[in-house]
């Protein structure tokens, strides 16, 4: 396994984020990235390293961190999407799509996401393969 090029940041208690996470660790067979909740110590300590907070309404997005910049949203997934490979690589064309169309219906979905999806009350704990380097441990809210 090569070593983490990426950190993908996630709501740890939303099921929708739970479900994406562990979709990319299937098909992330090279490694390139490691995970962590945005309300785990790790996930808040890279947030304040980018001078970032979460709003009172709690996470509302995935972010991505890589070659030190975040990215937010769906270019965040735009760029997760690019790495996986395969035919999943080619989602990656969306990018051309103006930010302010593809940000809007990925905010409609973020907004309804507990609702359709449900959440956790706890953070997802890490499996074998995820690399615990960055994955926190489960906690509850």
């Amino acid at each position: 396994m090569t070593a983490p090029t990426a950190i993908i940041l996630f709501d740890g208690v939303c099921n929708l984020c739970n479900g994406f996470v562990q979709f990319v660790i299937q098909h992330d067979p090279q490694g390139h990235f490691r995970f962590a909740s945005l309300q785990s110590a790790t996930g808040q300590a890279l947030l304040a390293e980018h001078g970032l907070t979460l709003g009172a309404a709690g996470p509302e997005t995935v972010m991505l961190v890589e070659q030190n910049r975040i990215f937010t949203h769906s270019t965040a997934v735009l760029r997760i999407a690019r790495q996986l490979g395969g035919a999943w690589m080619l989602l990656y064309a969306f990018i051309v799509v103006p930010k302010v169309l593809r940000d809007a219906a990925y905010r409609f979905v973020a907004r309804h996401r507990y609702q359709w999806f449900g959440q956790r009350e706890a953070c997802m704990l890490p499996t074998p393969n995820c690399g615990s380097a960055f994955w926190p441990k489960a906690q509850s809210f």
